[in-house]
């Protein structure tokens, strides 16, 4: 994105900071702790103008969560991409877009904006825009990457295991609980120790 000779940024690049504050935001407090003036001082931009540029606080979750669904599709498809190039045997994409996964914990608001909408199923608009992401990424295991029902199931769990990790603050246990190490250790694998320095 460019900035203006000035330094000031460009509306996309406001808008871009906005929607990772609030990943943030929205991780952290969950949608109904979250305020748009919480968002504003994380992105260092004023309330009014987050509120002009998305009009609800609901509107910018929905956005959030939009973002996070498609980084998340967006990281699998270059795994498969590259995976399917170096003509891997089938079972070896499971792995590596649990790894994709577990990448994704540097931007902890991916995983924690995707829970914090899943929590949200009651609510009738969050609720309906969470269903259909997540069955999104359904039809994304089974059509794109191919995965078999089973499959599927296992790598969506896995994966929710890994966000309820991360929005519990398991990491922080991981030196003085060897429980929250094995536990850790089954979620993330040998990428723990990305997940320990983005939880730090």
């Amino acid at each position: 994105m460019v900035q203006h000779d000035d330094g000031r940024r460009t509306a996309d690049e406001r808008r871009e900071s906005i929607l990772r504050a609030a990943a943030q935001v929205f991780g952290r407090r969950g949608y109904a702790g979250a305020t748009t003036d919480q968002v504003a001082r994380a992105a260092g931009i004023s309330q009014p103008y987050v509120v002009r540029l998305f009009g609800s606080k609901e509107a910018l979750f929905l956005a959030v969560l939009d973002q996070a669904k498609t980084e998340l599709l967006a990281a699998f498809r270059a795994a498969i991409a590259e995976d399917r190039a170096s003509d891997s045997p089938a079972e070896h994409l499971f792995v590596v877009l649990g790894d994709r996964y577990v990448d994704l914990a540097r931007e902890r608001g991916v995983h924690l904006s995707l829970l914090q909408g899943f929590v949200q199923g009651a609510e009738p608009v969050i609720g309906a825009a969470a269903r259909e992401g997540y069955l999104e990424i359904w039809r994304f295991l089974r059509e794109e990457a191919g995965f078999d029902v089973d499959r599927a199931r296992d790598f969506l769990g896995r994966g929710m295991l890994l966000s309820v990790l991360l929005a519990v603050d398991l990491p922080v246990l991981d030196a003085t609980s060897p429980e929250a190490h094995e536990l850790l250790v089954a979620a993330c694998g040998p990428k723990l120790p990305l997940v320990l320095d983005a939880a730090s």
